[in-house]
């Protein structure tokens, strides 16, 4: 994209992109934005003639799949879809009618789409689905264990120090590590193409479950979901039997975390921009390295790599490496500048990241 320019594909015909000379969207749009809009030629160039509609990705798959498959409907699920977007849409008449035809007659369903849409959006404003490596929905759980009367902190730490699972950060503090590789199936359960993964690792790349750490006579385990604390409580019951007490069970939402942050809180650790992007880089390189060989639901609880093998597969690929640069352009702070080219030279399909 220029600062006077930008090129953009049409997603319903197809075909090589085209250079649009235009001002005011070149400051707006991201990489693989979607929008709706009526482009003329105007002698040599090629412009946007009205306004710009931004899509959402899922909204505007929805829109040219129903395009598409004008042709193959019934005559009552026609009628259905005339009902829907009004009196005027005479969906078997555009049926017949020639693609580009098509796309004229129906020309008013992009600005219906367009704001049912975006009314849904801002009566419901969707939160994001968080979920962890497992699969699991994200639920803040901190289990509190009292030290059993008699007991000394020294014989806690020894038993937690004896566990192969858990790791010392500190004199009293742990990390509960996975020790074995996630399975396949495991990694994929549950977990929607829509959502975020919430991931934590230590220096070596052993993935993280949740800590543990020893405050005065108490013993505190945190987890970020209900199936890690129902593990997390066996694990600890087994390790320390009498020396502790019953456990008591906090949880929190992802709501309830973010209306109880406290925006004028002090910054613990002031870094420079240019710290935090390395920092939010490094962390994004070692997560979408080992994503490269996890199954992804959009890409049929397939693997990058081993989508890329078949010709549909890198197709598919590629769709979703686009979806992700554009979302994470959108993004705020130092997350927005980061570069997704290494991802598509490894893969092996930089020549579709047009």
């Amino acid at each position: 994209m220029l600062d006077k320019s930008f090129r953009a594909r049409d997603l319903v015909r197809g075909g090589e992109p085209v250079l649009i000379s235009e001002r005011s969207a070149t400051r707006t749009l991201k990489q693989w934005d979607r929008f709706a809009g009526r482009v003329v030629q105007v002698e040599q160039r090629t412009q946007i003639s009205g306004a710009v509609l931004p899509y959402e990705y899922e909204t505007s798959e929805n829109l040219i799949e129903g395009l598409r498959s004008i042709g193959n409907l019934s005559r009552k699920e026609k009628k259905e879809l005339a009902k829907t977007l009004g009196e005027d849409f005479d969906a078997a008449l555009i049926a017949n009618l020639s693609e580009t035809e098509r796309l004229r007659a129906a020309s008013s369903t992009f600005t219906t789409c367009w704001l049912i849409d975006a009314i849904d959006r801002a009566e419901q404003p969707e939160t994001p689905d968080l979920r962890n490596t497992d699969g699991d929905e994200v639920l803040q759980c901190t289990i509190s264990y009292p030290l059993a009367d008699g007991t000394a902190d020294g014989d806690v730490r020894a038993a937690l120090d004896s566990c192969a699972d858990l790791r010392p950060a500190t004199a009293t503090r742990w990390n509960w590590v996975r020790r074995e590789k996630r399975a396949a199936a495991s990694a994929a359960r549950a977990r929607p193409s829509k959502s975020l993964t919430i991931e934590t690792t230590r220096d070596d790349g052993t993935l993280v479950l949740g800590g543990v750490k020893l405050d005065g006579r108490t013993l505190v385990l945190s987890v970020n979901s209900l199936e890690r604390s129902e593990r997390g409580i066996e694990l600890l019951s087994t390790i320390l039997g009498e020396r502790v007490g019953q456990p008591l069970v906090v949880t929190e939402t992802v709501e309830q975390i973010l209306a109880s942050r406290d925006t004028d809180a002090p910054r613990p650790v002031d870094l420079s921009e240019e710290e935090q992007r390395a920092i939010v880089h490094d962390y994004l390189d070692r997560h979408y390295r080992d994503t490269l060989d996890q199954p992804v639901p959009s890409l049929g609880n397939k693997s990058p790599r081993a989508a890329v093998k078949t010709k549909s597969g890198r197709a598919k690929v590629a769709d979703w490496l686009k979806m992700m640069e554009n979302r994470t352009a959108k993004s705020d702070g130092a997350m927005a500048s980061y570069s997704f080219d290494w991802m598509w030279t490894e893969l092996g399909i930089a020549e579709l990241r047009r």
